[in-house]
Parts: C-alpha cells; sequence; structure tokens
C-alpha cells in the first residue's frame, strides 16, 4: 500500500509539535552564525528544472562557509571532479538547501533559500585561504533556518570513535567504480588502491 494523499501520511503521524514549526525562523540569529562558523562540512540540496535531486558534500576548514549578514551566505567551491551537479542545479532553478554539520554535536543546522553563482572578487577574496581563491560562489540569501534535533545522530552514534566501520570492510572507491562501470557500461578501466587514491586527493585539496 502507497501513500499518496497528505491526509494518509497525517493520519499516521498525526500534526507536527507546535515547537517545531515555531523554531523556523527567516533569517540567521546570534546562534545560527556561531553554528555556521564551527562547522567544517555542510550538505548541499539541489534540484534541476525537472525535479532530479542531488545531494552533495562541501568540506573545508570549520567557518568556511562565510556569514555575510543576517540573510546571505558565501559557500567556496573548491575543485571536484567537474560534474558540477550542484552548480548546473543552481543555474536551473536558483535554489538550495544545506544540511551543516559539527562534529560531536547530534544537533544539525539547516539553512534554505535561493542561490546564485558569484565571480564577483570581493566574494571571491572573503573566501579566499591559504589554498586558494575560488573559480566561484555561492551566494546564498536565506529563507528558512532551523535547528534540526539530535535524534538521528544519536540512533547512528556517527560520532562515536567505538562505532566507526574499518574501511577495509570495503574495496576502495576507485576499484568499486572499476566494478560497477564493467557491470554496467561494459568498460574496463584501471583502478588505483585506497592508498594511491589518498595520495592523489592530498595534491589537491
Amino acid at each position: 500500500m502507497h501513500i499518496s494523499t497528505l491526509t494518509a501520511l497525517r493520519q499516521l503521524y498525526g500534526p507536527a509539535r507546535e515547537r517545531s514549526v515555531k523554531k523556523e525562523i527567516p533569517s540567521l540569529d546570534a546562534h545560527a552564525v556561531r553554528f555556521i562558523g564551527l562547522s567544517p562540512f555542510v550538505v548541499l540540496a539541489s534540484s534541476d528544472a525537472d525535479g532530479h535531486m542531488d545531494a552533495s558534500p562541501r568540506g573545508g576548514d570549520a567557518g568556511f562557509v562565510k556569514v555575510l549578514d543576517a540573510q546571505t551566505l558565501l559557500l567556496p567551491d573548491a575543485p571536484g571532479n567537474n560534474r558540477l551537479d550542484t552548480l548546473e542545479n543552481i543555474v536551473a532553478t536558483g535554489r538550495l538547501g544545506t544540511l551543516f554539520m559539527v562534529p560531536g554535536f547530534d544537533e544539525t543546522l539547516r539553512v534554505n533559500g535561493r542561490a546564485v553563482l558569484s565571480t564577483d572578487p570581493a566574494d571571491l577574496a572573503r573566501c579566499a585561504d591559504a589554498r586558494r581563491t575560488p573559480a566561484l560562489v555561492i551566494r546564498l540569501t536565506v529563507e528558512s533556518v532551523y535547528l534540526h534535533c539530535a535524534k538521528a545522530f544519536m540512533r547512528s552514534k556517527l560520532w562515536d570513535a567505538s562505532h566507526q566501520t574499518d574501511r577495509a570492510q570495503m574495496p576502495s572507491m576507485a576499484e568499486m567504480l572499476r566494478d560497477q562501470i564493467l557491470a554496467f557500461k561494459g568498460e574496463e578501466i584501471e583502478a588505483e588502491t585506497q592508498a594511491q587514491m589518498l595520495a592523489r586527493y592530498q595534491q589537491s585539496l
């Protein structure tokens, strides 16, 4: 049986809790600014004009995402695989959702709004660090801000070192890609070991 109406959905869960509705605010307050300043990791959620979704991780030193004011964030782009999924989606829809994480915090921060790709020299300069000046910056105009409760992280024990999985439990990413490309595309590619891949990553961090 599939749930296909909002009425049927709410019959399973009931109404949203009052505090859960009230916690959403339209701009960044001091707590949100501090949270973003402590965060070295954010997930960007976007879609193309046809609704095809994408979620992409971004990382840097804590505070690499810059708060320009209560309504504006600057997210520097860093070298990647040049698929540009998130960036192309922003061009198509002008929308972006973000989920900020802080190591050791079970709570997260969600910030959603309108986005554009900026090459303004002032924006690039604000996001430059010792490694690089970004080619472009995602400028997010904030529309919705709210703290997300700790339950998912508590259930997953994400930050608990005793629950970390040994990386050797799976092949290297390159080895998995080799197998997937062969199975789905019928093409053979060479595969790096985990150590070789990590060494290559270090060259473009």
